[in-house]
């Protein structure tokens, strides 16, 4: 069973995320860690770190917030809400994506493995001013 205490201060950390406590990632992550999302498919903490910082490119006041957490021997699931917005013109109003994170740990009790799952059409695209009317188009062609 993966200690409490390790899933407190891996969620304490991406709760508080900085871009000065992206470097802190070696702390809570295994060297080779493998990482996926929706955009991103990469393995080792270095690429890890090139993710987030790009976030913090691209978005202003990121903030997550994890509203569930499960835990096993096997790893851990946590549920969150990632609040941002935009910094390019035109998108800029507040948005929230909800997400979930499948971790598996090394015998050192850091993540090896994180796989996050979320829906970026509804939760991403949907927001965007031309890509969105589009999918809405097609949301209400499609339903039932």
């Amino acid at each position: 069973m993966i200690p409490v205490t390790h899933i407190n201060r891996l969620v304490d950390f991406y709760e508080t995320l900085t871009p000065e406590s992206v470097r802190n990632f070696a702390e809570l992550y295994s060297r080779d860690v493998f990482f996926k999302d929706p955009f991103n498919e990469v393995r080792g903490l270095e690429a890890l770190r090139g993710i987030f910082m790009k976030m913090f490119e691209k978005v202003s006041e990121p903030r997550f917030i994890v509203t569930e957490r499960v835990v096993d021997e096997g790893g851990a699931v946590l549920v969150w809400e990632f609040h941002f917005r935009i910094r390019q013109a035109g998108c800029g109003g507040a948005r929230i994506i909800r997400g979930v994170s499948h971790l598996k740990f090394d015998p050192d009790g850091r993540v090896n493995w994180h796989r996050d799952y979320w829906d970026a059409a509804e939760e991403f695209y949907a927001g965007l001013p031309v890509i969105g009317l589009l999918f809405s188009g097609l949301r209400k062609m499609l339903a039932g």
